[in-house]
């Protein structure tokens, strides 16, 4: 029997899915990624 997923597992299923494209895109255009880090941005290079 399938267990029925709660709107809360479908966010996060698609947060999840959102983040890989953009992480894809990122590294196809060799753009850095902009992240949080200690109350400061930082950009990360994907390889």
């Amino acid at each position: 029997m399938k267990k029925r997923m709660t709107i809360l597992d479908k966010a996060e299923v698609a947060m999840k899915v959102a983040v890989r494209k953009v992480v894809a895109q990122h590294k196809k255009d060799g753009r850095p990624l902009a992240t949080w880090e200690n109350g400061r941005v930082k950009k990360v290079i994907v390889k």
